[in-house]
């Protein structure tokens, strides 16, 4: 599995013959200014988007159009993104379920908000989301833009993951003191990996909050386009 920051909340998972991007943010991204963002979305085979934010939704589209990749996510998130030439992949809910060849994706409660421009006016886009990936023997959670929650508890403990993906910027989303009482308290994570964070002044700029809270964890502060091997 190969895991690779494409800055902010944006990822690009290499695994068991697929290779997801989830919420590429590439036109606007500080992160990704000078940046190679063709080798960000090459071969992409699968599109999942988390929720409807500028930050996570904005090249959608754009990202789907280049590369042929449907895209995924929750029912009226979905729906919206197909109607405005996304390639149709599932339009799901918590609690669902889908398969790309030998991976698993499944929807899972975050808790934030969600809403996206349509007609110049800010709209519901249905509930965030986190997801489960599963394959190559592995699990991974996504968390999404979230806050920590009960509902991490259920999923942990009926999933299992053994890797973390966190936002974990504060100010929008869990700070990293905060994502790492959650990992504690919820988890038994082996590897952490840090998102939505060193974007904009008012996010968290390091990772050593959540390393300090988090001993006997692996925790990688990602690079932008390096991808991480696990």
């Amino acid at each position: 599995m190969n895991i690779t920051w494409l800055g902010h909340g944006s990822f690009r998972i290499e695994i068991g013959g697929e290779v997801l991007l989830i919420d590429p943010w590439i036109n606007g991204n500080p992160m990704m200014e000078g940046k190679d963002t063709a080798a960000a979305i090459d071969g992409a085979t699968q599109i999942l988007v988390s929720h409807g934010h500028f930050d996570h939704t904005a090249d959608i589209v754009e990202v789907s159009e280049r590369t042929g990749a449907p895209v995924s996510a929750i029912y009226e998130l979905g729906h919206a993104l197909f109607a405005a030439g996304a390639k149709e992949g599932h339009a799901f809910n918590k609690g669902g379920t889908v398969n790309f060849g030998a991976v698993s994706v499944s929807l899972v409660p975050a808790s934030h908000s969600s809403s996206m421009k349509v007609d110049d006016r800010l709209t519901y886009m249905g509930m965030e989301c986190g997801f489960i990936i599963k394959g190559e023997g592995r699990v991974l959670y996504y968390s999404g833009d979230t806050t920590a929650m009960a509902d991490m508890g259920w999923f942990a403990e009926y999933y299992r993951p053994e890797i973390g993906i966190l936002s974990a910027g504060g100010y929008f989303t869990m700070d990293m003191e905060l994502a790492a009482w959650a990992a504690k308290k919820y988890f038994d994570f082996k590897t952490v990996i840090p998102c939505h964070y060193r974007t904009f002044p008012a996010l968290e700029q390091s990772a050593e909050k959540l390393a300090a809270g988090l001993p006997g964890v692996q925790v990688i502060e990602p690079q932008v386009l390096e991808p991480i091997a696990l």
